[in-house]
């Protein structure tokens, strides 16, 4: 299936489920490549919307990172690693606070 494709198809599962904060997500990483301005707007539709789906938190924070919006990754980090706290996800906890210090390092925000 062609990226097209897979991007018409996860459009009308966001059309059929709006309130499914995965296809959101799916679309967003779908885009993350080819159109990371498009990858964004759809982070942040989660970030706004779905704001307990842990998973957008890593992929929003690298993409900000990536497009050198460092405020913005660093807020989404903070955020993410607090809401994997709360959501006692141990998993996610750890690769939330790996890629922070990650980013921090490279940013010289230590």
């Amino acid at each position: 299936m062609s990226n097209l494709s897979r991007i018409e198809t996860l459009k009308s599962y966001a059309e059929l489920e709006p309130e499914n904060p995965f296809n959101w997500y799916a679309l967003a990483l779908e885009f993350r490549n080819n159109d990371p301005q498009e990858a964004l707007q759809y982070f942040n539709k989660l970030l706004i919307d779905y704001k307990v789906y842990l998973p957008t938190y890593y992929h929003a924070a690298s993409l900000c990172a990536e497009l050198n919006l460092i405020e913005e990754a660093k807020k989404i980090y903070e955020d993410g690693i607090a809401l994997a706290k709360v959501q006692q996800n141990s998993h996610a906890l750890g690769e939330l606070q790996n890629s922070y210090q990650n980013f921090l390092i490279d940013q010289d925000l230590f």
